[in-house]
């Protein structure tokens, strides 16, 4: 089973917010997910970013390989800090 850490989307249409997500590769973009380990949104200024690192630390040392923009937010988050 491949799992990613990815981006679920939330809100409507033009007020978009998201949840950081670990979720099997094969299900769809806002389908069942496994576990919740974060938020970002975009929307607020400066972005807001809440991130579980201890938890996404966990799942990649298991195998579970973030999506490009998940690992954007990652570097972003550990500069602000």
């Amino acid at each position: 089973m491949a799992v990613h850490i990815r981006l679920k989307r939330l809100g409507t249409r033009k007020k978009v917010h998201w949840r950081v997500v670990v979720a099997d590769a094969k299900m769809p973009r806002d389908g069942r997910f496994i576990e919740e380990v974060g938020y970002y949104d975009p929307r607020r200024n400066p972005a807001r970013i809440e991130l579980k690192i201890d938890r996404i630390k966990n799942w990649i040392s298991k195998g579970a390989k973030p999506t490009e923009t998940v690992r954007s937010l990652l570097k972003r988050n550990e500069r602000t800090k």
